[in-house]
């Protein structure tokens, strides 16, 4: 299966919806878009070098065994799909950056999220699709890729909304390079959930904001990460700031970037204008809403490969994919689509 055409950012016409799919695990997953998946790989070799991927394929795979994660079944099931290194790797991968904010909604009666991931990536933005998935808790649907077995963005319907943002890197050195390489080191001794398995985990099992936002904040947590959630009343609204074994909450109305807002270690600020993006999102707040209208520079840039809005309470939820374009900027990858009046694809 080839994966779908690229589309021209200058001729709306072009542009795709992003798909909703509803499938049974990953191995239905991977054969209805198998395309899509060897499109991401193909990007993720010309961005890494094939010994690389290799190599922090079989370190991932053996830190998945050690710590008995839950998903490493499905991981296995994706590296049989690929047939090369890589699944181990990618699924472990979070060199990204984002910027939320939670709030209410322009008539103040619920809560939304809005959210924009940026990941310097190329084939992110046109190959992302939403899946209905479900646990013990309910349907939900995760804004994600073939092949990831995790959760960076959902909704539940009902529920909560809730995705989650690359932390700041802790400052313990002079140098960048260090840090990052005692962060990768630390890693190895932990054996709980990385954060994208622990969200994926919450939006199966919690059946409410609350249920969502406890389990956010006690579950340990294999490395730092900045959660933000909103539910379906007024005031249900949270930014949460984790490290491995402690939390430090924002009740909303709340911004997160890629930099600490509360009493934390040093760290270094990851992304473009990491502090500048949260003031313009602030900013914007107000008038947050489904047509993406707030989506303005520095939160939108050449790295930005997804924009969404989710308002659980009436289970709305919109997203665009986006690309790099030639001039440096970030051009549209996607149609902007309503999933909520999607129809789900098997």
């Amino acid at each position: 299966m080839t994966p779908p055409p690229r589309p021209d950012p200058a001729d709306s016409t072009t542009l795709p919806r992003i798909p909703l799919r509803r499938v049974s695990g990953m191995a239905g997953l991977i054969e209805a878009e198998r395309g899509r998946l060897n499109a991401l790989i193909a990007a993720a070799e010309r961005s890494y070098p094939r010994a690389v991927i290799a190599l922090g394929d079989r370190l991932s795979r053996r830190w998945l065994e050690r710590s008995g994660n839950p998903y490493l079944e499905e991981v296995e099931t994706v590296d049989r799909a690929l047939g090369r290194p890589g699944a181990y790797f990618l699924n472990l991968s979070y060199e990204w950056a984002c910027t939320c904010s939670v709030g209410p909604t322009a008539d103040g009666r619920t809560s939304r999220l809005t959210r924009v991931l940026d990941w310097p990536f190329d084939g992110l933005g046109a190959q992302v699709l939403a899946v209905r998935q479900s646990g013990p808790a309910g349907e939900w649907i995760n804004l994600t890729w073939p092949g990831f077995t995790g959760s960076i963005q959902g909704m539940g319907p009902g529920r909560f909304a809730a995705a989650f943002n690359q932390a700041p890197m802790r400052r313990r050195s002079p140098s960048r390079v260090i840090d990052w390489g005692l962060d990768r080191i630390g890693l190895w001794g932990r054996r709980a959930l990385p954060p994208g398995h622990l969200l994926r985990q919450v939006f199966e099992r919690a059946r409410s904001f609350a249920d969502a936002k406890e389990q956010l904040i006690q579950s340990p947590l294999a490395m730092p990460a900045i959660f933000s959630l909103v539910g379906p009343g007024p005031a249900d609204q949270a930014v949460i700031e984790r490290i491995e074994h402690h939390a430090v909450v924002h009740e909303g109305p709340q911004v997160a970037a890629n930099h600490w807002l509360g009493p934390l270690p040093r760290a270094r600020p990851r992304g473009v204008d990491s502090e500048g993006r949260g003031r313009l999102m602030r900013a914007e707040a107000a008038q947050a809403g489904p047509d993406l209208a707030w989506l303005k520079p520095p939160v939108l840039n050449e790295t930005t490969r997804l924009a969404l809005y989710a308002e659980p309470a009436s289970g709305r939820l919109v997203a665009q994919g986006f690309e790099a374009a030639k001039d440096g900027s970030a051009a549209p990858a996607t149609a902007t689509t309503e999933l909520l009046a999607a129809k789900a694809e098997p």
